[in-house]
């Protein structure tokens, strides 16, 4: 999922492992399984039970750490971390896990979300006297859990979790200890397994398949797990909880073969593309999808709606992360070198054009002339989520509603924008059906507020769109 053909990305990924003798190597591994989750650096920290190592850098995974970086990880545990910079900003100093030393306690940070009171937070910590060395909002934790040190880590854990607020995924590691905490709201994912007699943590269950570990269960909301060589203890820091996980989990951001609070992402997309070609059925003769996260939708709406799934768009995955645009021409033409149609499946056709969403309608617009260029004598767009009109502040960069196309045209007047013979988005009623979860609220334990306005926590709007600036 590259930034420059997609407008969303998602904050970072988190992996934890204590217990194991290659902690630092079954980190790696998890984390490039989650590299889909954060493009722009990464970092593991060990602790060998007397000290806390780390590494860390910009660039994936790969680029990060060599063979004999990680043979100089040595420990029975360990944290990662895979970023993309939202609130805070770049740079070498933000890349996490973030590493405290003390003379009493070192502490190293992994945080997947976003603080919406760090602002706020961060004022009252330099007041009494704080020095915050990142812009990240993953440190005011840090400061928050220093305070009173005294006593016992878990006690000061539950005090400072019920100062934050917003979507958090935290692992917090001492030299002999690991926390796991999840936010009161359960925005993001992250599942609990095991391998080998160690305890395994990731964002996403796909993490687990790539290490050879054991799904347990999901984390559950404003829950917190201690684990230590004395085994796992299971402790809330509230019980005022509900279930809100981010929607766009299910819809752009997890991989396919990653399992989502028990649904299986890649079923829960294929049952959005069937249920959109019920609400938008078209005539056409091919139907295809924009790799990656598209495709299962697309095969979803070719199944109901009788239409050949064809692959009419072919992603070129040997195209880094940057690379040199030295016009405005050439920056125009980014889109093409990450994504090429297929001439041969596309000419003289009639196109249905499955994407996953529409953010600010540049790459919609672009594809949607490319399959034209192509031989294309129609191109119909299915969207296969609902318009996106309000801002995330939980750990997503659409942080103004400005850049959102949705929050000020008509479905209309998008298709006149992107120039596609007809468009639709699926209803939010329909992506909830499909996802298919059982919780019986309105929402049914999802966040949508990307959608309809209706955020589960306060935002601080103003404070989050300066703390991203």
């Amino acid at each position: 999922m590259l930034a420059e053909i997609k407008g969303l990305n998602e904050e970072c990924g988190i992996f934890g492992i204590w217990g194991h003798e290659n902690a630092a190597q079954i980190t790696y591994y998890g984390l490039h399984s989650l590299q889909h989750r954060g493009q722009e650096g990464a970092g593991i920290v060990v602790s060998n039970e007397e000290k806390l190592v780390g590494h860390k850098g910009l660039g994936l995974v790969t680029e990060v750490f060599s063979q004999g970086q990680l043979e100089k990880l040595n420990g029975k545990a360990a944290i990662g971390h895979v970023r993309y910079a939202t609130a805070g900003g770049g740079g070498h100093e933000n890349v996490q896990p973030l590493l405290f030393r003390s003379q009493l306690e070192s502490l190293a940070l992994a945080h997947n979300g976003n603080l919406v009171n760090a602002n706020k937070l961060k004022l009252e910590l330099e007041m009494q006297g704080s020095i915050f060395q990142t812009t990240s909002d993953t440190e005011v934790l840090a400061h928050l859990l220093k305070r009173h040190s005294e006593f016992p880590l878990l006690d000061r854990a539950k005090v400072a979790l019920n100062k934050i607020e917003g979507a958090f995924a935290f692992l917090m590691m001492t030299e002999t200890q690991l926390l796991v905490a999840l936010d009161p709201n359960g925005f993001r994912p992250l599942a609990l397994g095991e391998m080998d007699g160690a305890y395994v943590v990731a964002s996403e269950t796909c993490a687990f398949d790539v290490v050879g570990a054991r799904y347990i269960r999901d984390v559950l909301p404003g829950e917190l797990l201690v684990i230590s060589d004395e085994g796992i203890e299971s402790h809330t820091f509230t019980t005022q909880t509900r279930d809100a996980i981010c929607s766009m989990e299910y819809i752009y951001f997890s991989r396919p073969d990653s399992n989502i609070a028990g649904i299986n992402v890649h079923a829960a997309r294929k049952s959005m593309g069937k249920k959109l070609a019920y609400e938008a059925p078209i005539e056409a003769d091919v139907v295809t999808g924009v790799p990656d996260s598209s495709i299962s939708a697309a095969i979803g709406f070719a199944e109901v709606s009788g239409i050949p799934y064809e692959i009419g768009l072919i992603k070129n995955r040997y195209v880094g992360r940057t690379f040199i645009q030295p016009s405005q021409e050439l920056r125009e033409r980014g889109v093409k070198m990450k994504l090429s149609p297929v001439r041969g499946i596309v000419e003289g056709k009639r196109v249905v054009m499955i994407d996953d969403s529409i953010v600010r309608g540049t790459t919609s617009r672009r594809i949607v002339q490319m399959l034209r260029d192509a031989g294309a004598i129609e191109v119909h767009v299915r969207i296969a989520s609902p318009p996106i009109m309000n801002p995330c502040y939980y750990g997503i960069d659409t942080s103004t509603r400005e850049e959102l196309i949705a929050s000020s045209h008509s479905v209309e007047e998008i298709r006149e924008l992107i120039g596609a013979d007809s468009l639709a988005f699926l209803t939010e009623e329909g992506m909830l059906e499909a996802v298919g979860r059982p919780n019986t609220t309105e929402s049914r334990g999802q966040c949508t507020a990307c959608f309809n306005g209706k955020y589960p926590t306060p935002t601080y709007e103003d404070e989050l769109v300066h703390q991203r600036s």
